[in-house]
């Protein structure tokens, strides 16, 4: 890794900007976290260096807080909700809303990459999202005690081929499948509710599949699962989850294991 001692963190919500702020203190790296409201934990500032708050909607004065702790390498944590996007406050911001009008779209990938592009006019250059994080990374196999079964496996081959897809078009990581049928595919509100629409309508035995995308930027929005991501499985009585090897970071893995052997279900970390 090059020889970096201070990096500014673009916080959302979730455990990653945990996650990350720890293992970079291990590694003696000082965190600035630009942290935003409504989004990032309060609880995330005994782990970092310096912390502070800006709307989503300031990224200019963002941009200064990174230069102004001499922060030249920054990465992007957790997730930021795009329901923002229909934020009438947002909307009424001159300087967010002419950003916004300059975009081809409002995918993830074209807001991020626009992000980035600014940051970098900024003098700011953005880094990995997994730096640091390989130990993290899902091994391959089956993590549980238990395995799919033929039928999820089915699913699983179905529902990855479906989600690559959706992951190419900008859509979303995430699929729920029963019997090979596509029961829910994420758009802007996230895994976890994906997971729970999905759950109400297959009634039990879903099969839950998230993956990189085709060309994925490993920037920003790489797949992330955690205890989270299993408590809401268990609660929608879904049977199989299926992610990526080396490619999707798991937060505090023998915590989700030990939460699908304990509601029988089967994870899986295919190629």
């Amino acid at each position: 890794m090059m020889d970096i001692q201070r990096i500014g963190l673009i916080a959302g919500n979730g455990k990653f900007p945990f996650l990350f702020s720890r293992v970079a203190r291990l590694h003696g790296i000082h965190v600035y976290v630009a942290a935003i409201r409504g989004e990032t934990s309060p609880l995330l500032r005994p782990f970092v260096h310096e912390m502070r708050w800006f709307k989503v909607s300031q990224l200019r004065d963002g941009f200064a807080f990174f230069k102004n702790q001499n922060v030249r390498h920054v990465m992007m944590a957790g997730q930021v909700s795009q329901k923002n996007l229909f934020d009438p406050a947002l909307q009424r911001d001159q300087e967010f809303a002419e950003f916004f009008a300059a975009l081809q779209d409002r995918k993830a990938d074209t807001i991020f990459g626009a992000v980035a592009s600014l940051l970098k006019k900024n003098g700011l250059e953005v880094l990995d999202s997994t730096l640091l994080l390989n130990d993290f990374l899902a091994p391959q196999g089956t993590l549980t005690r238990r395995g799919p079964t033929q039928q999820e496996l089915a699913d699983l081959e179905f529902g990855r081929t479906i989600a690559k897809a959706m992951g190419g078009l900008d859509v979303g990581q995430t699929v729920v499948v029963k019997d090979k049928a596509i029961v829910a595919i994420e758009a802007m509100e996230g895994t976890d509710q994906c997971i729970r629409r999905g759950g109400r309508i297959a009634a039990e035995g879903a099969v839950v599949i998230k993956t990189s995308k085709p060309a994925q930027d490993s920037r920003f929005d790489v797949p992330v699962i955690g205890p989270r991501t299993l408590k809401h499985m268990t609660a929608s009585r879904c049977s199989c989850l299926g992610i990526e090897a080396g490619k999707t970071i798991v937060i505090d893995r023998d915590r989700c294991v030990a939460l699908a052997n304990k509601a029988g279900i089967a994870m899986v970390s295919f190629p």
